[in-house]
C-alpha cells in the first residue's frame, strides 16, 4: 500500500500540486466527490477478488452455510485491502500520474479529491477492513495481512526493482486465492497455485510492454530494466507455463475426479485460443494497458472463457453427482 510519495529518480522537480477549485466550481466538485471517491477504489478490478477467493468452493467438501459465509467473509476482505492498496498508490503516485496520458484524470492527480481528504478515506478503508477481519469467522487472515504487507515493501523498493516488480504484483494473486482455501480450511494444489501466478503475470507483463510503448520510464522508472523484445520473450515463455499448469491441474488434481482427463482434453481448444487471443491484442493490437478491462470487454476472450466455464461446470457437476452421468452420457 503506497502511502508514500516516490523519490524523483530524474532528479527534477516534481509538478506542484494542482490548484484549489475557483469558488463557482466547488458545488460541482462536492457533487462530484462521491463518484470521485468510488473511482478511486477501482471497483472493476474488485473482480480479482470476486473470481479468485472463491475458488476454493470448488475443493469444499460440502457447501454449507458456514463455508459459504466464511469464503463470502474473506472475499470483503480482500476487497476492502485491494481499495486501501488503490487509494494509497493513488496518493504516493500522484506525482507521476499527472504525467500519464490516461492516469493524469485520476481524482488525486487532478486535484478533484484532496491528499489530505483522500489519506482520511484510506485510513477509513483500513477501520473498516480491520472490522471485518476482527469480526469474521475464526479463519486466519494472514494473506490479507501479507497482501498489504507486500504492498508496503513494493511501494518502498519493489517496484524499482526490474522483474521483481511484475512478480510481486503477481503473487498478490496468489495471496487471493490462498485466502479463499484458508477461509474453507483446505490446502490449495500446487499446479493451482501455479496456474494462477502465470496467468497474473501474464496480464502484468502485457500491461508493463504497453507502458514501454507509452509513457515510459518517466512514469516507472523500473521500465529501464525492460524492453520492448525482453516482454515478447516472457510474455511467450509465462504462456506456455500457463497452458501446461493449468492441463495438469485439471488432469491431475483438479476437484473433477475420474473426468480429468476428458475436462483436459475439452479444454485445451479453449485456453490455447485464449492465450493466443491474448497475445494478439498485445502483441497486434497494442492493447494489455488495463488488463482487467480489457479481459472482460474483449469478445472473444469472453466468448472463450464463458464456453471453458461450461465445459468445466459440466465435468464438476459429474464429478459431484455421479447419478448425472447415467442421465447425461451413454
Amino acid at each position: 500500500m503506497r502511502v508514500i510519495d516516490p523519490p524523483d529518480s530524474q532528479g527534477t522537480a516534481r509538478p506542484p500540486e494542482p490548484p484549489e477549485p475557483a469558488p463557482g466550481g466547488t458545488a460541482r466538485t462536492l457533487r462530484q466527490l462521491p463518484a470521485d471517491l468510488l473511482a478511486l477504489v477501482r471497483p472493476l478490478h474488485s473482480a480479482k477478488s470476486i473470481l479468485l477467493v472463491p475458488v476454493a468452493l470448488a475443493d469444499a467438501g460440502v457447501w454449507s452455510l458456514a463455508a459459504l459465509g466464511a469464503v463470502g467473509w474473506a472475499v470483503a476482505g480482500f476487497v476492502l485491502a485491494g481499495a486501501c492498496v488503490y487509494v494509497g498508490n493513488d496518493i504516493a503516485d500522484r506525482h507521476r500520474d499527472r504525467l500519464h496520458p490516461v492516469k493524469c484524470r485520476r481524482p488525486v492527480a487532478a486535484g478533484r479529491v484532496p491528499v489530505a481528504a483522500a489519506y482520511l478515506y484510506c485510513a477509513a478503508l483500513l477501520v473498516l477492513l480491520g472490522a471485518v477481519i476482527g469480526s469474521g469467522p475464526g479463519r486466519p487472515y494472514w494473506p490479507v495481512l501479507a497482501y498489504l504487507a507486500l504492498n508496503v515493501a513494493y511501494s518502498r523498493a519493489l517496484k524499482h526493482v526490474p522483474l521483481v516488480d511484475v512478480c510481486a504484483v503477481a503473487l498478490g494473486f496468489v495471496l487471493r486465492l490462498v485466502q479463499g482455501y484458508a477461509a474453507i480450511g483446505e490446502p490449495a494444489s500446487e499446479w493451482l497455485l501455479v496456474t494462477v501466478f502465470s496467468v497474473a503475470l501474464l496480464l502484468v507483463v502485457g500491461k508493463r510492454r504497453q507502458e514501454l510503448l507509452g509513457a515510459g520510464v518517466a512514469h516507472r522508472p523500473a521500465l529501464r530494466g525492460y524492453s520492448v523484445g525482453l516482454a515478447d520473450q516472457m510474455l511467450q515463455l509465462t504462456c506456455a507455463l500457463t497452458a501446461v499448469a493449468g492441463l495438469m491441474y485439471l488432469c491431475t488434481e483438479s476437484p473433477l475426479g475420474p473426468y480429468g482427463r476428458p475436462a483436459m482434453v475439452l479444454a485445451t481448444p479453449f485456453v490455447l485460443f485464449g492465450l493466443f487471443r491474448y497475445l494478439q491484442v498485445v502483441l497486434v493490437e497494442g492493447g494489455g494497458g488495463d488488463p482487467v478491462r480489457g479481459v472482460l470487454r474483449d469478445r472473444a476472450l469472453t466468448v472463450t472463457a464463458v464456453a471453458l466455464a461450461v465445459v468445466l461446470g459440466v465435468t464438476f457437476a459429474l464429478a459431484r453427482h455421479p447419478a448425472l452421468a447415467g442421465t447425461i452420457l451413454p
